[in-house]
């Protein structure tokens, strides 16, 4: 008897065993798969992160060219007044000469 009850306590350890290696098995797929889930969530989230930075930083680098072409219009606005005044000044000029030509001519 003594060896039957040996056997059979083999038996109740080894199925034991084989339990607690269930157990185990599926205490780190559930782990691993929280893990995974967990990783794809944190990349989501810093995927938006960045994705809403670049946006954020192509607005303030498209502000700040249509700003430094503003300021560069109204530096150009400016320089072709003052030529235009100065052409204006010189026509302006000749046309007493132009006049006293075109006075000749006639008489």
């Amino acid at each position: 008897m003594i060896h039957m009850t040996t056997i059979s306590e083999a038996i109740t350890t080894i199925k034991k065993a084989e339990n607690d290696a269930d157990r185990l098995i599926q205490e780190a797929r559930e782990k691993s798969s929280q893990l995974l889930d967990d990783a794809r969530n944190r990349s989501a989230e810093l995927l938006e992160k960045a994705e809403r930075e670049a946006s954020e930083k192509g607005d303030e680098i498209i502000a700040e060219a249509e700003e430094r072409a503003r300021k560069e219009a109204i530096e150009i606005s400016g320089k072709a007044k003052r030529e235009v005044e100065t052409m204006k000044s010189a026509a302006m000029g000749k046309v007493p000469e132009a006049a006293s030509i075109i006075v000749k001519s006639i008489l």
